[in-house]
């Protein structure tokens, strides 16, 4: 596992350092509070080692920050502190620290601590559990193969591009890639509730069925919200929602359930957007054949700002490669597509 620790005093550093690494971590080190943020919000590290007091910005402000922020996946925070008594105790657990360490650190005691902090974390099955139940929803279809496999990767594509370029700053982190990857794979779960006789209907569905088929999005999205409303904290639930419900809106407001215009459909809905169809558009269907990748990408260039944010049509087109090389790996690859590769 790897441990970030945050500690301006370089003895008390290099201490904490090597015992972790005794104990069998991987140590990143940060001489700041500015400085382990940055590292957090990468989205690398699920144990934080901090001192209370540092320059910039505090254990205390840090613990704060990472409480705030969006993420995938729970973040374990010690505090090292000198401080002693109830109201400092208090107040680190209203910071969101869960454990405290007193300075000098006895290794024993470190040890643990640390033991506790990876029992806890091992108890976060909620990957796992995401990925099952929207692979449950799949089963219902078999035609897709490995569809979730390929949108998440898609997603995480174009999320991680939109944060490397610096668009969408202001919400996007490694933090959110990460959630984004695991809750891209439930946008389909309300397709339990629509009837066999629409969902595996053999052929194109009439103008009726496709208006049964769209209650999927609000299915989902009620199933989500319903959930997320339960477990407030819990903010991957709220994206997981927000995808479900929107990633069949239209950037021009011509889509459904509720004709959402531009930026009033959450980035991670604009995001599954391009991406499911992407996926729809290169697998075959008893429709239709399987598209090219270039055949696909004309008809994401016809929808650019109609169908798509532009902005995310732009980090498709900067990741073309991944794309082909996710369908390479994925299986979606036209028969033409296949022997060509064959061929080189």
């Amino acid at each position: 596992m790897r441990v970030l620790i945050a500690e301006d005093d370089r003895d008390a550093l290099d201490l904490l350092d090597n015992a972790l690494q005794h104990f069998g971590f991987e140590v990143t080190r940060a001489t700041d509070g500015i400085e382990a943020l940055a590292a957090i919000r990468s989205g690398q590290f699920q144990l934080v080692i901090s001192d209370w007091e540092m320059p910039g910005m505090s254990g205390l402000e840090l613990c704060r920050e990472v409480r705030s922020c969006v993420s995938s996946s729970y973040t374990y925070f010690i505090l090292l502190t000198a401080r002693l008594g109830t109201l400092n105790l208090i107040e680190g657990l209203r910071a969101g620290a869960d454990e405290f360490l007193t300075k000098p650190v006895d290794p024993e005691e470190l040890e643990m601590r640390l033991n506790v902090a990876e029992r806890i974390l091992s108890l976060e099955t909620r990957d796992l559990v995401i990925f099952s139940l929207a692979k449950l929803a799949e089963a219902r279809d078999p035609e897709t193969g490995a569809h979730l496999e390929r949108i998440r990767e898609y997603c995480r594509v174009l999320a991680h591009s939109l944060c490397e370029s610096g668009r969408h700053s202001d919400l996007i982190d490694g933090m959110y890639v990460q959630m984004l990857y695991l809750t891209s794979p439930l946008h389909d779960i309300g397709k339990v509730g629509i009837p066999d006789s629409v969902l595996l209907k053999p052929g194109r569905l009439t103008p009726e069925e496709f208006e049964v088929m769209k209650q999927h999005a609000v299915i989902g999205g009620t199933t989500l919200s319903a959930a997320a409303e339960a477990h407030p904290r819990a903010k991957y639930l709220h994206m997981a929602r927000d995808i479900a419900i929107t990633h069949h809106e239209k950037f021009d407001g011509s889509g459904y359930p509720n004709g959402l215009r531009g930026n009033d459909i959450p980035l991670c809905g604009r995001i599954v957007a391009l991406a499911d169809v992407y996926d729809a558009l290169t697998t075959a269907r008893v429709y239709k054949p399987a598209y090219s990748h270039e055949t696909a990408k004309s008809i994401i260039l016809e929808g650019n700002g109609k169908h798509f944010d532009p902005e995310i049509v732009d980090a498709f087109l900067e990741n073309e490669s991944l794309f082909i090389e996710i369908r390479r790996q994925l299986g979606s690859e036209t028969p033409e597509e296949k022997t060509l590769l064959q061929l080189n």
